[in-house]
């Protein structure tokens, strides 16, 4: 089934223009495998963006107007999304750049079409930030003390096993979240398929399977789908997740970079700091590239410089 576009266009779409978009949206999401959030905001960039070329063309917009877009026509577009009412940031821009690139490679690779117009346009540059971890004891006090936010036992045991498999395997929330009972009863090691359909496995402690075992057997819903459940029976919203570590960031003082994707980054760091070398953090992890794994050994130098400067003498 054709996924939908997020939101109604301000301008009616052309029959030809709405089934590429949403074959698009549809390759996104089932054969590159890209998160519901990932699509979702694609989806709505190029709502966007199509409003925009409506409006520019005084509302008559064609599937052909819309394949020999102009170079010039997509940078009055990213110039017009910095100043209007939403008033995008770099990153922003980026994404909805990545969002318009995407539907013309789609164009290009599975229509036939090209748009060469789209290699002349060049994003803003980006400022690379380094991970924010958390300290070890606080990613700990977070992981074990969460079960306490729930008045059921089965929610405090499925929120622990949760941030137990973000903090002990590095998974990010989605890929946790689309977990399904045979991937995890009875394996010691986890088969993720993460960004890009790139797939990997990951080892799992006994002490996290035992809690997700917990978990299932005290669960009253039925899971036929994925693990987690919410409360009334359907899966696990992510959204659940970030609220339960918000409670948490205020019952352990903890400040706004506790977050659920801070656990995998902690998990990172911290195996780093133990002596892992790179390379295996990097396969843990499912980074593509080594270059993005190298940030975390950035984020270890500056940890033990400032414990040198804490603990040195001369450095008062």
């Amino acid at each position: 089934m054709p996924l939908a576009v997020s939101g109604p266009s301000k301008y009616p779409l052309n029959a030809d223009i709405s089934k590429i978009q949403n074959d698009w949206l549809e390759f996104l999401s089932k054969i590159r495998r890209y998160s519901s959030n990932t699509v979702s905001a694609y989806a709505s960039d190029f709502e966007y963006f199509l409003d925009f070329l409506h409006k520019h063309n005084s509302g008559e917009f064609s599937k052909q107007d819309l394949l020999e877009v102009r170079a010039s026509d997509i940078r009055a577009f990213l110039a017009f999304s910095r100043g209007d009412e939403r008033g995008l940031c770099n990153a922003s821009i980026s994404r909805s750049l990545a969002a318009i690139r995407s539907f013309y490679k789609y164009c290009d690779r599975n229509l036939g079409i090209a748009c060469p117009q789209i290699a002349l346009i060049r994003g803003p540059k980006l400022v690379a930030l380094a991970p924010r971890p958390l300290a070890r004891e606080n990613a700990v006090k977070l992981v074990e003390t969460v079960s306490v936010l729930s008045d059921e036992n089965w929610l405090g045991h499925r929120d622990e096993a949760v941030f137990m498999l973000l903090y002990g395997c590095g998974l990010r929330i989605s890929e946790c979240l689309a977990l399904k009972l045979d991937d995890v009863i009875g394996k010691n090691e986890l088969r993720i398929v993460g960004k890009g359909n790139k797939t990997r496995l990951v080892p799992m402690l006994d002490i996290i399977h035992k809690k997700i075992i917990k978990y299932v057997q005290e669960c009253p819903h039925e899971i036929k789908g994925t693990v987690f459940l919410g409360e009334k029976g359907g899966p696990l919203s992510p959204r659940i997740v970030q609220r339960q570590i918000e409670k948490m960031r205020g019952a352990l003082g903890l400040n706004s970079n506790a977050t659920p994707h801070a656990l995998r980054h902690s998990f990172a760091t911290h195996l780093l700091a133990s002596g892992c070398d790179l390379r295996s953090i990097q396969e843990l992890l499912g980074h593509a590239s080594l270059s993005t794994t190298q940030k975390y050994l950035e984020v270890d130098e500056a940890h033990l410089l400032a414990v040198f400067h804490q603990a040195h003498p001369r450095a008062h």
